[in-house]
């Protein structure tokens, strides 16, 4: 059965880039542009994992994090977030270290780096 993966995002290019990458696997790929369009997405998907950037206009990264987290039907969902900005590094250790299957990834990176990771979370839900 074929992984479902949810990508919230605003940049057009990076939802490609991620696609192109996951192609690789055994997933069932979806994307959502912006925070708004992530939390309705995440409804009607019902994804295995989320990849989740901070940075979007319409609604942060932190503020679908944090309902998801909230939310009963959504809080154990895996989360993966994809963040240039390292300015986060104590909450994403915390996000991390937390008792969920949540991590982390800096952009940029590799296509090798971003599977490996999915991999790990992957094993931990099993």
């Amino acid at each position: 059965m074929a992984l479902r993966v949810l990508y919230i995002e605003d940049e057009r290019d990076m939802l490609e880039l991620v696609r192109l990458i996951l192609s690789r696997r055994d997933v069932e790929y979806f994307a959502a542009t912006g925070g708004i369009q992530g939390l309705e997405k995440l409804g009607q998907v019902a994804p295995d994992l989320v990849l989740l950037d901070l940075m979007m206009p319409d609604l942060s990264g932190w503020d679908v994090y944090d309902t998801m987290k909230r939310t009963p039907a959504l809080h154990d969902i895996p989360v993966l977030i994809v963040t240039a900005r390292a300015q986060y590094e104590e909450r994403l250790i915390q996000v991390r270290a937390s008792a969920n299957h949540d991590d982390y990834i800096l952009k940029p990176f590799g296509p090798s780096q971003l599977l490996e990771i999915i991999d790990r979370m992957i094993a931990k839900m099993s």
